[in-house]
């Protein structure tokens, strides 16, 4: 019998740091495994796994739903003071890229929570998502959600006193609520004050998103996903919003539970043995089949199909491999291949003004010529002439402005890096390759590394973005997962 549709909209991986345990090849093999024929990433707060994720989908046949579980900040994003911005004061919301345009707007989303909202957390606002809500789906979030967190406020069976757990802290045991007939929970009728705040809040993000908005529940074993999944429906119904479940996947497999809450303990700084410290109870947040999907939530099948239903709204395709250099302005009418041979010839003269055996005050040795030839004609091949007169010429402000600089690394083996003053080290000396720096054979884009004096660098990159304009540059950092 084939699975029940099921897919899981609501997945962490190892990039939601010290929180996340799942490897991103690791979960999609599981997801491939279980006859899922799509799979979601929501990463906390980042897209930092989007690419890596979207090609393993890729290799493994299922479709990719890139997105992210995103900290929005309760008023402006710039406000940073007051109780507005204390550190638990966000609230959790699922998006999901519907397509490509969508994608570039959960980018756009993320870069600006770091780079305006950051408070503890990177955080968006109710006005970037108004803004960047083009081909995304929104999901209404799990318990830290603004959704839930009023729906919770509104339910008589969950304590309203400071450190309840609806601040944020999911997986902390709530209330166990009130024995009803047969055993079952049963809680009085909610406080309807408290839940117009919640219809609110879901009425706004049903304006902007439209059939793009859905309420989420969840079910992992904890009380207090009982209570907001129960106040939900209620809501929902009321409403006619769509509902549809999702699982909070933090690991891969059951047994990895252990190892999500090294990590949790890691990241609080707190033991195992320590009996107040943020926790996920049990172990049911792992990557559940669409059975058992079926069995924690039997009363919710239609909630579930539209998770396939969903999934199956997704089409992205991201054009990768495509490199999109800006392009160098060479004096006319010389082409980029042209000019860059110049500048070479040229630097090589002033290189080798004291090598009468390389350069004999009329023209250089054929030795020269022929490494030159050689490694010209591969960056043409390749592509590469705009690239290297792009460095060369940040390099040559940085000369110009006595800013201290070389490059470092495989470029060192590259006549055309020590022609154009990249480097200080001739190739033809040591006998260093130039295949080890760029080879007709790789596809990848040749590593220049540059280092610049630490404290005028800033000169450089400035001189960079005036040129080619700040939207065009960019600084990486590189971290580890665990």
């Amino acid at each position: 019998m084939s699975a029940p549709p099921f897919v899981h909209l609501h997945c962490h991986s190892h990039y939601s740091l010290l929180d996340g345990a799942s490897p991103i090849k690791g979960l999609v093999a599981r997801a491939k495994e279980l006859g899922m024929n799509a799979l979601a990433l929501t990463d906390h707060g980042n897209l930092y796994g989007a690419l890596e994720f979207y090609k393993a989908c890729k290799d493994a046949g299922i479709n990719p739903v890139l997105g992210y579980e995103a900290y929005v900040a309760p008023g402006s994003r710039f406000d940073k003071t007051g109780a507005a911005s204390s550190k638990e004061a966000t609230y959790h919301l699922t998006l999901l890229a519907q397509n490509a345009t969508g994608f570039r707007n959960l980018v756009k989303m993320a870069s600006r929570a770091f780079l305006e909202g950051f408070y503890h957390k990177p955080r968006i606002d109710r006005a970037l998502v108004e803004e960047f809500n083009e081909g995304i789906i929104c999901l209404s979030g799990c318990v830290s959600g603004e959704f839930s967190r009023a729906l919770l406020a509104a339910s008589p069976g969950f304590p309203k006193k400071a450190g309840d757990g609806i601040a944020g802290l999911k997986g902390i045991a709530g209330p166990k609520g009130i024995a009803g007939p047969n055993g079952a929970a049963h809680h009085p009728p909610y406080l309807e004050d408290q839940l117009d705040k919640a219809r609110e809040v879901a009425a706004w993000f049903h304006q902007v998103f439209g059939d793009r908005y859905f309420i989420e529940i969840q079910d992992n074993g904890l009380e207090i996903q009982r209570l907001a999944k129960e106040a939900a429906l209620e809501v929902a119904a009321r409403m006619g919003l769509p509902v549809v479940v999702t699982s909070d996947a933090h690991y891969v497999r059951q047994e990895d539970a252990v190892a999500q809450d090294v990590l949790l303990c890691i990241n609080t700084g707190k033991f195992r043995t320590d009996a107040n410290r943020m926790r996920m109870e049990g172990d049911q947040f792992f990557l559940r089949s669409p059975a058992e999907m079926y069995a924690a939530l039997p009363d919710q099948e239609e909630a579930l199909r539209r998770s396939q239903r969903i999934a199956d709204s997704v089409d992205i395709d991201l054009e990768l491999g495509k490199r999109h250099f800006p392009t160098f302005h060479v004096p006319q009418p010389l082409s980029p291949p042209d000019y860059l041979r110049e500048l070479c010839i040229q630097g090589l003269k002033e290189r080798y003004a004291r090598r009468p055996d390389r350069w004999n005050g009329a023209d250089l040795s054929q030795e020269v010529y022929d490494r030159l030839n050689r490694e010209l004609g591969v960056i043409a091949k390749l592509g590469f002439c705009d690239y290297f007169l792009i460095v060369w010429d940040f390099v040559r402000f940085a000369v110009e402005k006595n800013i201290p600089c070389t490059a470092r690394g495989s470029g060192v083996g590259s006549l055309v890096c020590y022609a154009l003053k990249l480097s200080h080290v001739c190739p033809l000396e040591y006998d260093l390759l130039f295949e080890r720096f760029l080879d007709e054979n790789r596809l990848e884009a040749p590593d220049i590394d540059i280092d610049f004096c630490k404290e005028r660098r800033g000169e450089v990159l400035e001189y960079v973005k005036q040129k080619y304009g700040e939207a065009n540059v960019a600084q990486i950092g590189t971290f580890g997962t665990l």
